[in-house]
């Protein structure tokens, strides 16, 4: 039996709804890091990072390879980057939003004194 497509949707959005599996997928948007440089990036528990970074490498939105001792990961596809900038410009959007509805509010506050 299928999984509807609004389901999958739901299930990859639940996927993404971490804050460090986020950044993680933000830092990779420029090309593949080592872990120890996502380590860097991320202030994070080196447990945490790992259990975060399998979640994304099971569920194929990120890849891993071994250089040596090193393990070094990276998108699997564009199509992740397109998202994170998407997602960057609705938000903007949305906050830019929330900024005319506040200065409307302080306007009228203003004008009801």
């Amino acid at each position: 039996m299928s999984v509807p497509l609004y389901q999958a949707k739901a299930e990859f959005f639940r996927m993404l709804g971490h804050p460090v599996r986020i950044r993680v997928l933000e830092l990779l948007q420029d090309g593949p890091l080592p872990v120890r440089d996502l380590l860097a990036a991320i202030e994070v528990e080196p447990s945490g990072l790992s259990q975060q970074l399998a979640v994304l490498r099971r569920s194929g939105i990120v890849t891993s390879t071994r250089e040596g001792s090193t393990v070094v990961y990276e998108l699997a596809g564009g199509d992740v980057a397109d998202l994170m900038r998407a997602a960057r410009r609705i938000l903007t959007e949305m906050l830019a939003g929330q900024g005319e509805l506040l200065a409307e509010l302080r306007e009228s506050e203003v004008a009801a004194r």
